[in-house]
């Protein structure tokens, strides 16, 4: 049986991947318009196939930790979200002037859902669930 916090994990993450692929249909003709009108991106052949195609490895990659930590209690998933997921941080551009943008907004609620979703990684039953102990507190 998994641990509250894997349950709770498994929750926030979907939730935010759900609000990110809302985000990703939501912004999908403006992304293609910027990349069809910039030159360096027409230049290399990058044109709607490209987007799409990083539209769904965007959503693949973390559906397959997602997996591996929910499911299989991956502590090595684990690690690899949380690297991915701070090198993200580093990327995330949100304009607080335009706060109040819908884009904006679903990118700030998908990016505290995830650190939620991480946190509770690092909770103690968690912990313990992914290193192979014993589980306390644990649900189906």
């Amino acid at each position: 049986m998994r641990p509250a916090s894997i349950v709770w994990f498994e929750r926030l993450f979907l939730l935010s991947l759900a609000i990110a692929l809302v985000s990703s249909v939501m912004q999908y003709d403006a992304l293609i318009a910027r990349v069809e009108s910039d030159p360096a991106f027409v230049r290399v052949g990058f044109g709607v196939g490209v987007v799409v195609a990083v539209m769904v490895m965007s959503l693949l990659i973390p559906l397959l930790l997602w997996y591996l930590i929910a499911r299989r209690a991956s502590n090595a998933a684990k690690w690899i979200l949380v690297a991915l997921t701070a090198i993200g941080l580093l990327f995330l551009d949100i304009d607080f002037a335009r706060l109040a943008d819908p884009g904006t907004l679903l990118t700030v609620a998908v990016t505290i859902l995830q650190l939620g979703a991480i946190a509770m990684l690092f909770r103690a039953d968690a912990r313990a669930w992914l290193s192979g102990g014993e589980d306390h507190g644990a649900t189906p």
